[in-house]
């Protein structure tokens, strides 16, 4: 069911991004102090113009608070997982449209290169079945569509070249050496099919935005970029199993509002930024959202279709969570609103008017970010 009620009424007008690598001198803390920071800045805001704060991965939302000398009349701290960035932006949005905040600094920090942090097996994974890996899950769903719909692993490569071509013209990006289909090819598995190079990274780093009314960003430093429509469906009914339906039931769904709700058609998208824990989410969630048929995504990533200059739909120009840095959606959206500016230097999507962001995950979403 279509909702417009939010279109076009709220602005990402700061982001702000610390450094990506290995930072054993410093943590969460440090991190987000410093992305949000540059974040104040971008905006032209200062601290005291912050009452609504959201905080990501970091472990207290006082301690960070009190470091920065913000008293908020509305604060969270989200879920760690990655689906959490959407979900956090949403809430956001939510919040300032309704009267509960004006403006909201989000805040996401992660020190899981330097602190060796694994992403599963850990005690915290419920994994009845044994899959305590996010990596092994999502190898026996890419299996599953190799053996549905005859995809092949060497498809993933296209997505790992095109994302480390456009890393490659991002000074920030951490993997930056360049990449062929044979070294994908050829590099080592972690979880067959997947490879090393189907992998996110694990780096350290912050991401910073600030969020606030239409009409209150028309007065601040950068130019507008606007929310102009989300949609979100979450599926919990296998949770501890692997989906073998690649989340299309959801994404399907989401496809049938996040349009309407935005005001905008699919043609008239110029970028995606889609969520790439593993190579094998940017097929499922190019058709899920209706990019290409099902079982027609292997094909589809071929040829340089997501690559600048070569596709009709550039995707994650920065580099994406596999060459760019892994933090967890957050970057990829910090990325959208820098294209919808046109600050993104030699990577830069021409005039680009409206950028798309998608998450396939158990909490599946899309957002849509357009400018003037």
């Amino acid at each position: 069911m279509a909702d417009t009620f939010m279109r076009d009424k709220v602005c990402m007008a700061g982001i702000g991004t610390t450094e990506y690598g290995s930072f054993p001198e410093t943590d969460t803390y440090g991190l987000g102090a410093t992305a949000l920071k540059r974040a104040l800045d971008d905006a032209g805001l200062k601290v005291s113009d912050i009452d609504g704060l959201i905080v990501n991965r970091i472990p207290s939302y006082e301690r960070f608070a009190e470091m920065m000398g913000i008293n908020p009349r509305y604060c969270l701290q989200t879920d760690s997982p990655g689906r959490y960035s959407s979900v956090s932006l949403m809430l956001a949005a939510q919040a300032i449209a309704s009267g509960a905040a004006e403006v909201v600094a989000l805040v996401y920090a992660n020190n899981g290169r330097s602190k060796r942090v694994f992403y599963g097996g850990d005690e915290g994974e419920w994994a009845p079945w044994g899959m305590s890996s996010p990596g092994a899950s999502h190898a026996m769903m890419f299996q599953t569509h190799m053996n549905e719909f005859g995809t092949r692993a060497e498809d993933l490569g296209h997505i790992s070249v095109a994302f480390r071509k456009h890393a490659m013209l991002n000074p920030n990006a951490v993997m930056r050496k360049p990449m062929t289909l044979e070294d994908h090819n050829n590099s080592r598995f972690i979880a067959a099919p997947l490879r090393l190079l189907d992998y996110c990274l694990i780096n350290d780093g912050g991401v910073a935005w600030i969020m606030t009314s239409a009409e209150r960003a028309k007065d601040l430093k950068q130019k507008p970029v606007y929310v102009s429509g989300y949609s979100r469906q979450d599926l919990f009914d296998t949770a501890s199993i692997p989906r073998q339906d690649y989340w299309h039931p959801a994404l399907k769904r989401i496809e049938g509002e996040v349009y309407e709700n935005a005001g905008i058609s699919r043609d008239e998208i110029d970028g995606l930024m889609i969520y790439d824990n593993f190579s094998p989410t940017v097929i499922f969630s190019l058709e899920g959202l209706g990019f290409c048929k099902l079982g027609e995504g292997g094909e589809f990533v071929r040829d340089g279709m997501l690559e600048l200059g070569r596709g009709r739909w550039p995707t994650n120009t920065s580099g994406g969570h596999l060459s760019e840095s892994y933090m967890q959606g957050w970057g990829l959206i910090a990325e959208a609103v820098l294209q919808l500016r046109g600050q993104c230097g030699d990577r830069q999507i021409p005039d680009a008017k409206a950028i798309q962001y998608i998450s396939a995950t158990p909490i599946s979403s899309s957002i849509i970010f357009r400018r003037d």
